[in-house]
């Protein structure tokens, strides 16, 4: 068992908390479908349900000490699939605009490039910056209130602009990280490094470049 207790990263694969991380990953479907016919509602509370099992899942790794690579992968990947879902479904509503959606898939293809670069170099992902984890919060929680107002027409004077608020900070946040991701890219590959020298001490153990 591996986990917070024994301080290391394990590499189990069916655990109670990567099985709620795949049927989280099972509901994004779900969840697009529900955005695209239009049923706001129903697809809040997909939204809500995934977001309670990705609380559950995290306390539950920590607990029962069952922290592994494979959840440190889904967990970002859960919540940038749900953020795609939300942009796409609502952009092929006409609610919003394709070049929100355009905005932050170049953002992650860029970061995609800066990993391809970094790996050419010998290295690992770049440690999560702290700026990426509050850009993907803005995001995972802007969208669903933009969201509430079509489920609920009642509040729309206020959550949509709230929504969108928060929204268009969180891509601007988005960016933003990512060039601190570029810079520290660039600093990172100039280091001198010794032929047999292990291929990072700090980089591999950062965890994805999921900010």
């Amino acid at each position: 068992m591996a986990g917070e207790r024994s301080g290391e990263v394990g590499s189990e694969i069916w655990t109670i908390p990567n099985i709620l991380s795949m049927l989280r990953l099972a509901l994004v479907p779900v969840f697009l479908i529900f955005i695209v016919r239009g049923d706001y509602m129903v697809s809040l509370v997909v939204l809500v349900v995934a977001s309670l099992s990705d609380l559950l899942d995290g306390y539950l790794a920590r607990r029962l000490g069952q922290v592994t690579r494979l959840g440190q992968l889904l967990d970002p990947a859960a919540d940038r699939l749900y953020i795609f879902a939300a942009l796409v479904g609502l952009a092929a509503q006409g609610l919003v605009p394709w070049f929100i959606v355009v905005v932050i898939v170049a953002r992650d293809v860029f970061l995609l490039a800066l990993g391809v670069v970094l790996a050419n170099h010998g290295f690992g992902p770049l440690p999560v910056h702290q700026l990426g984890k509050v850009a993907t919060f803005a995001l995972f929680f802007g969208l669903p209130v933009i969201m509430l107002g079509l489920a609920f027409p009642a509040v729309a004077a206020i959550s949509q602009p709230i929504g969108w608020a928060i929204t268009l900070w969180g891509a601007f946040l988005y960016w933003w990280a990512g060039i601190i991701y570029a810079i520290e890219t660039a600093r990172v590959i100039r280091i001198p490094r010794v032929a047999d020298e292990p291929r990072s001490d700090t980089l591999e153990q950062g965890g994805q470049c999921g900010g």
